[in-house]
């Protein structure tokens, strides 16, 4: 086993390697630039290509040709950026394609800041480009775990067929933890056995055609109904979030990301103040683990969302509750990280409030 001193975003492009990845299409922007320059720096090495696009939009479209191939390939940026290839993106998924795609968020609308946010939430769970798809999303907290669901989402991304996503945020990007790389070889899909790939024929299969385009409407809404069906497969199939001293918790805070990190210590305070509070961190954003949520709420008194936004995933919660359980929210945005402390301060006026 390897143990290396790592950024997040370091880790994350060292991962993708080992999972397979053969193939970068990006474009410059803070604060993901890491992954792009250690891409730059690694991917000749192994046999893999990397080639810095023009721009956003012409990256997401060099994934799809490659994506096209049945290539390991990803692309990586951070907000506004991941804006300009939502089209791609959508493309892909209209052509059952799957590529892993990086947002390191950061402070928006527009261009915003560089400072970390989780304002891309709705973004990546409920719109990343136009039509009826999905995308899987993965959350990770540590820099262990960007290493660890970058190989989950080149895999499941291949297993579906569908784009999947590691949301992470410039505080994850840039913070140096230490990370374990495992030991064992790693067997990646052969894109020669994928029956659907752009990769010659021989003659010996039909040829394949990678398209999004439909126009006959019936066609195309009995491949959007088909695609649906597999997403209810993903859903029963893919849910993952971690659960915190919940078995008593009355108040339970929800949170994602690097911010869950911040809310386990408040979690901590509250217990040593002699509150029974817990953390229910989801992993995947999509499927939302809307189960697991429920579990780690069963005996909540009220429950208290906590993002780096206006409150996005906070709808995701009151439906997994079918607004059964009073949720309320904190967050701050702009690129400002919320303090432990106000996350403590919070806890205690619910449990003033849960206990009226």
């Amino acid at each position: 086993m390897e143990r290396n001193l790592m950024k997040g975003n370091e880790a994350l492009a060292e991962a993708a390697i080992r999972a397979g990845c053969k193939g970068f299409f990006g474009y410059p922007i803070t604060p993901q630039t890491e992954i792009s320059a250690y891409m730059a720096k690694r991917m000749p090495k192994v046999g893999g290509v990397f080639l810095q696009a023009e721009s956003e939009i012409a990256a997401i479209n060099m994934v799809y040709g490659c994506a096209s191939s049945g290539v390991r390939c990803m692309t990586s940026s951070s907000s506004p950026g991941i804006s300009l290839k939502s089209e791609g993106v959508s493309y892909m998924a209209g052509s059952d394609l799957p590529c892993v795609i990086v947002n390191v968020m950061r402070g928006g609308p527009g261009l915003g800041g560089i400072q970390p946010s989780q304002s891309d939430y709705w973004q990546a769970t409920r719109a990343l480009g136009h039509g009826d798809f999905q995308i899987l999303v993965f959350a990770p907290s540590s820099v262990q775990e960007m290493a660890d669901y970058m190989g989950k989402a080149f895999d499941l991304s291949d297993k579906y067929r569908m784009p999947a996503m590691i949301l992470a945020d410039g505080l994850l990007g840039q913070m140096m933890e230490p990370v374990t790389f495992g030991s064992e070889e790693i067997h990646t899909p052969d894109p020669a056995l994928k029956p659907w790939a752009t990769n010659g024929h021989g003659n010996k299969r039909k040829h394949n055609i990678v398209n999004s385009l439909y126009l006959q409407a019936e066609e195309l809404e009995n491949l959007v109904v088909e695609r649906f069906k597999r997403y209810e497969i993903v859903k029963s199939e893919v849910h993952e979030a971690e659960c915190y001293r919940t078995d008593d918790a009355e108040i339970v805070v929800a949170a994602y990301g690097s911010v869950a990190r911040l809310a386990k210590a408040a979690v901590d305070l509250a217990r040593e103040a002699g509150i029974k509070a817990g953390l229910v961190r989801p992993i995947t954003l999509w499927p939302f683990p809307v189960q697991e949520v429920k579990d780690a709420c069963r005996n909540a008194k009220r429950v208290l969302c906590v993002e780096m936004s206006m409150g996005q995933m906070i709808e995701d919660v009151k439906l997994a509750l079918d607004c059964r359980v009073p949720v309320d929210f904190y967050g701050r945005t702009g690129g400002v990280i919320p303090k432990p402390s106000a996350i403590l301060e919070q806890i205690k006026i619910l449990n003033e409030k849960g206990a009226e």
